[in-house]
């Protein structure tokens, strides 16, 4: 197996190029009942459709996505998405975590490495995000990588099969920038930092 693209260290997590060769572990992931709950798909998709769908989103500009590896033994966990709205330079951001690999904190990290790029790379003015209520460990983690509360939509989702809000969340790239101090991957820290 090829090392990965990195394109961005971070600490525990970098985003990479995304490989085709990981596209049946993408697939597993998304069908996942958790995450079927989480975006509020409702069903599963099938292979084929997720096969065909890969080429057109490789092709499409504004659709940058990024895979998540570890940066110990560099292995897929994660997939995060920007959607860009090329005209007003903003862009819908997901995220989509392995299920062995949810609840270490890793979606945090991800989603901040992924916001670094949007904001400093990609030149966006703000990125922004669908969440349902009910599912509070992705606010935590949404919060805690710089997002704050935009707004609700009112009944516009469902959870465990009951009609629930959905959160807006926004970032913007000064309010980022400004309080999100650049990553240092462990390979470029002083020696006894820890």
């Amino acid at each position: 197996m090829s090392s990965p693209h990195i394109l961005l260290p971070g600490e525990r997590v970098s985003p990479a190029m995304t490989n085709r060769d990981h596209l049946p572990d993408y697939h597993r992931w998304e069908n996942d009942p958790a995450t079927i709950l989480g975006y509020g798909t409702q069903v599963t998709q099938s292979w084929e459709v997720r096969a065909g769908g890969w080429e057109g989103q490789g092709r499409n500009r504004d659709y940058a996505q990024f895979e998540v590896v570890t940066n110990d033994d560099q292995a897929p966990v994660g997939l995060t998405t920007l959607q860009i709205d090329s005209a007003v330079r903003t862009a819908e951001f997901v995220i989509l975590i392995a299920p062995e690999a949810r609840g270490k904190g890793l979606a945090t990290e991800a989603t901040s490495l992924t916001l670094r790029w949007a904001f400093e790379y990609a030149a966006l003015r703000m990125v922004w995000l669908k969440v349902l209520e009910a599912n509070a460990a992705g606010m935590t983690a949404y919060q805690k990588a710089g997002f704050q509360d935009a707004g609700r939509l009112r009944q516009s989702g469902y959870w465990l099969g009951c009609p629930c809000d959905e959160i807006l969340m926004d970032v913007i790239a000064d309010d980022f920038l400004t309080s999100t101090p650049p990553p240092r991957p462990r390979d470029q820290r002083r020696p006894g930092e820890a």
